[in-house]
């Protein structure tokens, strides 16, 4: 048995490959885990290797044939593709496996049609080892002779017949029952394609050395297409400056449009043709967007273009990516046959996109047409303004931010709107705000129909917030209200769309409804913004809202809710604060107290500095008092508590709301109470880091562990019951569990238990 055959497994005598196939090319790139692939399919009927023109089939079955060790004589036939003729195609096979070594009468092949393929399947049938036939470039027409003839002759070999086939299209060989019965092996077009390490081999054979992310780029460039590469690296050769080269190195090098037009294009009907390159702007297609950009006619060639077609890849769900060298030159063959097409090609992509939800490829193809004021109504008709942004991980093309936008219609909203976005992104302060100054004056002097006006002034409050909400808080919660009074005049399911903006609105809302001393609100605010940023993949408005709640529980006296609270908001994969973000001082000034809860006033100290700092860059008068008042309370915990300063003289000083200060108030006492004889009591109450906790009396379950996790992540029992794919009741099933073992009756203590004890 040689090394290319799976254990426990042995086919008889292995032979090499007889003279009458072609000698091994001297510039073959040795590809071991491919030949390895053919080898292990020739032990079984059927091996199909699918890739486009260049993609190296051939190359890989000689490398098998001569190195590989067939399971039996090999018989070689290099086929006519779609001219075969079945007069010509048998005479060849049987002169073939006749050259191979297969006894075959003149009287077992002087029949024609099935009386040769029956008299074949009897002389293969007669034979005790295997046969192995490679039919190069097969591809005749579904339902023909030859196809019939050949599917016949694999049915009936009682697998002595091992058939490797190479072509550019899936042969006509009901290739779906093989794969139902797990008889046949396939190769396709991504796994023909050359890695790093074999694009590497391919240029050192032209005495080509580069460094490995230039490797890389060409690679990618080529999307490991052997021809593409061996082109490419042909022009390296009278290339100085090889980097330079494979930077700009595309479909429309001479070399490969050259090649692929030849190969391919051409060879193509005419309205196939017209399909290519009608659909040659799109990232990927789907037959019903390719008749929208070339006419039912032509769409209707489509079933047969990604049949017959090795450079349009699946991507599921009826979606084809076409080669990116091949896109290449059929877009450089539209612009110059056609290029009053591409424009508005580009824009029926755009049209169709958009009222399919594909927002992204719609504005792509918008701005490809140069039409950036349709771009900017369809971004603010979608609620999108926020993904400009970058508030939402749903992104819009990042040309969008790149390229000018000074043409854009002055007397648009929509435009103006786009306008102070980008700007935002890229920090020209001044431009934006000039720009939110014409898109209001645009609202207020022409208002657009009531659905866009609301559409527009929705945009308008999101690009404020995003701008406001730290360098001025009390004019973002004004944006907050203008974007909350919006709402009713919008669709409630693009809202729904766009957590991303609940999630801002609801931030700046709870933040000013805290400062304002209406805890509670700001409570149910603030979750529901963190809900919202956790939907809209936001981690920094998601932070931002944990730390706020933290406060609030700290103001409350609930130090442990608050420690774990500021302890998930500085965890990943949640962003580390910069200095220009408000609630890094609330960061700090949350720990100060939790500090000072533990009886460390020095670490409460230190806190306090940092956010003195912070509130140095940002000032908040709310979190200055808050830090002011912690600072008193440290000074009096230094001197001994309560019974150097009363708190009544501690709160006095503090401006703050007074709602806040009721709340306070009570947390003010106890802390002084204990500063000195209950500050173990206190230490023990909120314990140290890296204290050792004893373990619940019995141990949680691992789905109810899965539970506690998600639990901790501030997930709601819906959202749990989604995520591990239970039902609500179960889910709550396992929580009265989880707060029995843990001895606690609420979430937020059985999140603190579970800390104390380690078990998260």
């Amino acid at each position: 048995m040689d090394a290319w055959s799976p254990p426990g497994r042995d086919d008889g005598p292995q032979h090499t490959a007889p003279c009458t196939i072609a000698a091994l090319p001297a510039w073959l790139v040795p590809r071991p885990h491919l030949t390895d692939r053919l080898a292990r399919g020739a032990l079984g009927p059927l091996t199909v290797v699918v890739g486009p023109v260049g993609a190296g089939k051939t190359t890989l079955a000689l490398e098998w044939a001569h190195t590989g060790h067939p399971p039996g004589p090999l018989a070689w036939v290099s086929c006519d593709g779609r001219a075969e003729e079945a007069g010509v195609f048998w005479p060849r096979v049987t002169d073939a496996l006749r050259r191979a070594g297969v006894d075959l009468p003149e009287s077992a092949t002087a029949g024609e049609g099935p009386f040769l393929v029956a008299a074949l399947a009897a002389r293969l049938n007669a034979r005790d080892e295997p046969v192995v036939l490679v039919l190069d470039g097969f591809q005749p027409a579904p339902s023909s002779p030859i196809a019939e003839g050949v599917t016949s002759l694999l049915r009936h070999t009682s697998g002595l017949l091992r058939l490797v086939v190479l072509a550019r299209r899936d042969p006509p060989l009901h290739l779906h029952r093989g794969r139902l019965t797990s008889d046949v092996t396939e190769l396709r077009t991504a796994d023909l394609a050359f890695d790093d390490r074999e694009t590497a081999a391919l240029l050192a054979q032209h005495g080509i050395d580069v460094p490995k992310h230039t490797v890389s780029a060409l690679r990618r460039r080529t999307d490991g297409w052997a021809a593409g590469l061996r082109l490419a690296a042909m022009s390296m050769e009278k290339r100085h400056d090889p980097d330079r080269f494979v930077a700009q190195f595309a479909g429309d090098d001479e070399a490969i449009a050259s090649y692929l037009v030849e190969e391919v294009l051409d060879l193509q009907p005419p309205g196939m043709r017209r399909l290519l390159l009608a659909t040659s702007l799109l990232g990927r297609v789907n037959a019903e967007l390719a008749a929208e950009l070339s006419g039912e006619d032509a769409g209707r060639h489509f079933a047969a273009l990604v049949r017959e077609n090795s450079f349009l890849q699946p991507e599921g769900q009826g979606w084809y990516r076409c080669h990116q060298m091949f896109a290449d030159v059929l877009r450089m063959c539209l612009r110059h046959e056609t290029p009053g097409l591409v424009a508005p090609l580009h824009r029926r992509a755009a049209a169709w996109l958009g009222d399919h939800g594909l927002l992204a490829d719609a504005v792509r193809h918008l701005l490809a047409a140069g039409d950036g004021d349709r771009a900017a109504r369809l971004i603010v008709h979608h609620l999108a303004i926020g993904q400009v942004l970058g508030l939402s991980t749903a992104r819009l093309p990042a040309e969008l931010t790149r390229q000018p936008l000074d043409d854009l219609a002055p007397d648009a909203p929509e435009s103006a709107l786009l306008v102070a976005a980008v700007a935002r992104t890229r920090h020209d302060d001044r431009a934006c705000v000039r720009a939110l100054e014409q898109a209001a004056r645009l609202l207020d002097v022409a208002p657009p129909e009531e659905d866009r006006a609301a559409r527009c002034r929705l945009a308008h409050a999101v690009i404020r917030m995003e701008r406001l909400r730290s360098r001025d808080p009390q004019a973002a919660r004004a944006a907050a209200a203008d974007a909350e009074s919006a709402r009713p005049h919008l669709p409630h399911a693009a809202l729904q769309q766009c957590p991303e903006i609940a999630a801002l609105t609801l931030t700046v809302r709870g933040s000013g409804e805290l400062r304002a001393g209406s805890l509670k609100a700001a409570e149910t605010t603030l979750t529901g913004g963190l809900k919202a940023a956790g939907s809209a993949g936001n981690g920094p408005l998601r932070r931002d809202c944990l730390v706020e709640l933290a406060l609030i529980e700290a103001l409350r006296g609930r130090f442990r809710a608050a420690d774990e609270l500021t302890t998930l908001a500085a965890q990943p994969p949640l962003p580390a604060w910069t200095a220009a973000e408000p609630t890094r001082a609330t960061l700090h000034l949350v720990r100060a107290w939790v500090e000072l809860a533990r009886g460390a006033p020095a670490r409460a100290r230190h806190e306090l500095a940092r956010g003195e700092a912070a509130l140095s860059t940002l000032p908040d008068a709310f979190l200055s008092e808050v830090g002011a008042l912690v600072a008193r309370l440290t000074t009096v915990v230094e001197r001994g508590g309560a019974t150097t300063a009363p708190v009544g003289a501690v709160l006095a000083a503090a401006r703050l709301p007074g709602p806040v200060l009721r709340t306070v108030a009570p947390t003010c006492t106890a802390l002084l109470a204990s500063a000195r004889p209950a500050r173990a009591e206190e230490t023990a109450a909120v314990p140290e880091r890296g204290a050792v906790p004893q373990h619940p009396a019995e141990r949680l379950s691992a789905r109810e562990h899965d539970v506690l996790d998600r639990l901790a992540q501030m997930m709601t029992t819906e959202e749990i019951a989604e995520e591990l794919y239970l039902s609500v009741n179960t889910v709550k099933t396992h929580l009265k569990s989880v707060y029995r073992k843990l001895a606690v009756s609420r979430r937020s203590a059985a999140v603190r238990r579970a800390r104390e004890l380690q078990l998260l």
